[in-house]
């Protein structure tokens, strides 16, 4: 192992962005919880079942947003039109709920702003001062304003994002495929890249891309869970990892 807590082999790393980098996946949980409650007031009346943070975690944590929507509808056997990625935040449609929630989710960023874990960060600058790559592999299409609003986008070499895989056509985690295209642009092998994930989701592409390392960041109490998904390792926070100055 080095000084970073990473195998000898590790050429590259790979981070989420919400709840690795930034302190985002409880704005997000937020926002969905908002969004689906009104949802489902409005479907089944005052006596619906709630959104809770369980559904959360295995349906909507780490998945673009699209699929976030169908995911946990299809666990309730709801059914809706898909609409189209343009639908107004009040179409009862997959597309209409997202667009809801991401418009929820800014306005509560935009309200509360948004904050890095600053060991990741640390952890980050160390990455790269020993000459590892870096890059971020998120769901999420506001990744680049996120980065930019706590000035991090230059402790990244390559960004696959919501915006970059939309564009490429890669379906999104649990699939490996957005992880697999950032060490595919880095010039990496998957089994010379660590992965670094705090949702489900994200364990489940780590391990099905066959990544060298691939390491579940918990921050809610769900450790067994996360090794249940594929993690190799499991942190509550990377300055476990090492590379604290």
């Amino acid at each position: 192992m080095t000084d970073l807590g990473l195998p000898e082999h590790i050429e590259a790393c790979l981070f989420d962005l919400d709840g690795v980098v930034t302190k985002t996946a409880v704005v997000h949980a937020a926002a969905w919880k908002e969004m689906f409650d009104a949802f489902l007031r409005e479907r089944d009346g005052p006596a619906f079942t709630p959104f809770t943070g369980a559904d959360y975690d295995a349906y909507v944590d780490g998945r673009p947003r699209a699929d976030g929507v169908r995911t946990f509808l299809d666990s309730r056997g709801i059914r809706l039109p898909e609409g189209g990625a343009d639908d107004p935040p009040d179409a009862v449609t997959v597309h209409g709920l997202g667009n809801r929630k991401n418009e929820l989710l800014l306005e509560k960023i935009r309200t509360d702003g948004v904050e890095p874990y600053d060991s990741t960060l640390r952890y980050l600058r160390a990455v790269r001062a020993s000459g590892l790559r870096t890059a971020v592999v998120s769901s999420s299409a506001n990744c680049r304003d996120v980065l930019r609003s706590i000035e991090a986008e230059d402790l990244f070499d390559v960004r696959i994002d919501g915006v970059v895989a939309a564009r490429r056509g890669l379906p999104g985690k649990p699939a490996p495929d957005t992880f697999l295209a950032a060490a595919r642009d880095l010039g990496v092998e998957p089994a010379h890249a660590a992965v670094f994930e705090d949702a489900l989701a994200g364990m489940d592409a780590g391990r099905a891309g066959r990544f060298g390392l691939v390491v579940g960041v918990d921050r809610v109490g769900q450790t067994d869970a996360l090794y249940a998904h594929g993690a190799d390792r499991v942190v509550t926070d990377l300055a476990e990892l090492g590379g604290e100055r």
